[in-house]
């Protein structure tokens, strides 16, 4: 039986090692360390063509130009090399990344070849044989380095309307650093988003974060907000509503015929309050059995509103005879 006869090969070879003291086992595992250690050894000094993975730095005007995507920090490479050389990088020890430079306007490099890469390689690399590159091309991207300040205001609430609230900022305005495409689009006052808006009246400070783009620095982690009252004129407002998808040819009558809107505003923005800028819009697609009935949908709000709200629920619709 094939069984029985790898059994019997496997007693064979084992058999000798039975019945033996511990000194015994201890001098087969110093021979095998020992052997272990040569061969070891014995590698570590023959030479080797390998990819590995190089690190890299680059050498750029950091006080006028930023990258607006994180930079490679290492290129794939061919190398021959000592396996002691190879064994030292795989560990990272004392390893001299390349060092590549951007000799143009870093703005107008959008890439790196591999050509370009090779000298810096060559010179890093001590004790090895640079090859070849393994990565045709490295794609960078930079920007101007700018700084823009910036005064503070309140973010809108939730529904897009401002809060009731007054507020006093320290300090005042915050300085925002980074590249300029980045830092110009942000928004003059900055809004400062509340991480919960305070019920009533508020005499106290509140420690809020600063937010902003991942790429953009600012010279203050948190500013202090106090927070004062400020009162709200509500205006009602009947307006007659604009008719979407409704049935071409066919009469309609609605009840009410116009719809109620609460417009609320500061005080100081009462007579600039454009009323006419103010959309209501009745969608027939959205009609509803068995009451044929249309919720009122707010389209336009005036520029200076600062919240609004629909104060007739819905309208009736019949169609005229």
């Amino acid at each position: 039986m094939p069984l029985t006869r790898a059994a019997r090969l496997v007693r064979w070879f084992t058999s000798p090692f039975y019945g033996q003291e511990s000194s015994y086992w201890r001098a087969v595992t110093v021979c095998f360390v020992a052997a272990s250690t040569f061969w070891l050894l014995n590698a570590l000094n023959k030479t080797y063509s390998t990819r590995i993975t190089y690190p890299l730095t680059w050498r750029y005007d950091a006080t006028r130009f930023i990258p607006v995507q994180p930079l490679p920090t290492e290129v794939a490479v061919n190398v021959t090399g000592r396996g002691w050389k190879l064994l030292r990088k795989s560990l990272m020890l004392d390893v001299k990344p390349a060092e590549v430079p951007i000799s143009r306007v870093p703005t107008a490099t959008r890439f790196v070849t591999g050509r370009s890469l090779r000298p810096a390689l060559q010179t890093a690399m001590e004790g090895m044989q640079f090859n070849y590159i393994l990565t045709d091309t490295l794609w960078v991207e930079f920007d101007a380095l700018v700084t823009r300040r910036l005064p503070l205001t309140l973010s809108p609430d939730a529904d897009g309307s401002a809060l009731p609230y007054a507020a006093r900022f320290v300090p005042e305005s915050i300085a925002f650093r980074g590249p300029a495409r980045t830092v110009n689009r942000l928004a003059s006052p900055y809004p400062v988003h509340l991480p919960k808006a305070p019920a009533g009246s508020s005499d106290g400070a509140i420690i809020v974060p600063i937010g902003g783009p991942a790429s953009v620095e600012t010279n203050v982690q948190e500013i202090q907000v106090r927070l004062q009252p400020r009162p709200l004129l509500t205006v009602p407002v009947q307006v007659i509503p604009e008719f979407n998808n409704f049935p071409v040819g066919e009469k309609f009558q609605f009840f009410p015929a116009t719809v109620t809107v609460e417009v609320q505003c500061f005080p100081e923005d009462t007579a600039r309050l454009n009323l006419q800028e103010l959309r209501v819009m009745l969608n027939y697609r959205k009609l509803t059995a068995p009451d044929s009935s249309l919720e009122p949908i707010l389209v336009q709000a005036p520029a200076l509103a600062r919240g609004t709200l629909i104060k007739t629920p819905a309208v009736r619709v019949l169609r005229a005879r």
